[in-house]
């Protein structure tokens, strides 16, 4: 079965608005990009349209290739300070001459909507999950909308990014998860995703997961995204396995929109708590 992702994004919507609205915030969001990728101008501008339509305010710093990463970590300052700016979304991945490390830690972690700091996601090893980074928010979203118990669950991860891969399996294993983290390389990595009973997909390999790599009902979730002439697919040959699996997410419209709504979630919810200090 294709998960109906749209329709567990916008009860979160409803709730991100009844939050918004309960608490009189006007939540507002700081963005820096420093590269020249048409795919993170199109998240910008996807995060944009969703920030419009929750009534959250957006304001873009976009740098060209000749930008210093003092000046990048200088205006982090300046927002960290500014009391009106409630997050700060560092746009990944950045010019190859700046240092992601500092300019990431530079954003107060109180501030930090992806969760990316050394602090959150240390706070995350430590079991404290007030800020979870968005796309393994987005996964949890998912699988807690269908009722899945994670308790004891074989859960493999196909994919290691410190964006995706890493937190989420801190996440998993808190929750009493058997968790797995497998790459494109692993040695007989069909022994592992045929035993998983809910397999996680992030590779970059489009349609990289077929029937025969798939235990019988079980839950896929395709973080992928991939073109091949013109057309988005995922990681995961969807129309191969949907009758062989209880659920599969889908690409385009899947994971994709849960990461944008986790931000805007971890955002309202950092707002408010500043809001009532």
């Amino acid at each position: 079965m294709i998960v109906n992702v749209e329709k567990i994004v916008k009860r979160k919507e409803e709730e991100i608005q009844r939050k918004i609205k309960e608490n009189n915030v006007v939540p507002t969001l700081a963005v820096i990009q420093a590269n020249d990728l048409e795919s993170s101008k199109s998240y910008i501008a996807s995060k944009r349209k969703k920030a419009n339509e929750l009534g959250i305010k957006q304001i873009e710093y976009i740098y060209d290739r000749n930008v210093t990463e003092e000046e990048i970590i200088n205006k982090i300052i300046e927002l960290n300070e500014d009391s009106n700016v409630n997050g700060i979304m560092v746009q990944l991945p950045l010019y190859t001459h700046l240092n992601e490390y500092n300019i990431i830690n530079s954003v107060n972690p109180k501030k930090d909507v992806d969760g990316f700091t050394s602090l959150n996601i240390g706070n995350i090893i430590n079991g404290n999950e007030k800020i979870i980074p968005c796309t393994p928010k987005g996964i949890l979203l998912v699988l807690n909308s269908l009722n899945v118990d994670l308790e004891g669950k074989n859960v493999v991860i196909l994919g290691r990014s410190k964006i995706v891969g890493r937190p989420l399996a801190e996440v998993l294993i808190s929750r009493g998860a058997t968790v797995t983290v497998c790459n494109s390389k692993t040695e007989h990595l069909n022994m592992y995703t045929k035993e998983a009973d809910i397999l996680i997909v992030a590779v970059g390999k489009a349609r990289f997961i077929n029937n025969k790599m798939v235990k019988k009902d079980s839950i896929v979730i395709d973080v992928g995204i991939n073109k091949i002439d013109g057309k988005i697919v995922g990681d995961v040959d969807t129309d191969d396995i949907k009758d062989k699996v209880k659920y599969v997410t889908p690409v385009p419209k899947g994971i994709g929109i849960t990461t944008v709504i986790s931000l805007m979630d971890n955002l309202v919810n950092i707002a408010i708590e500043n809001f009532l200090k």
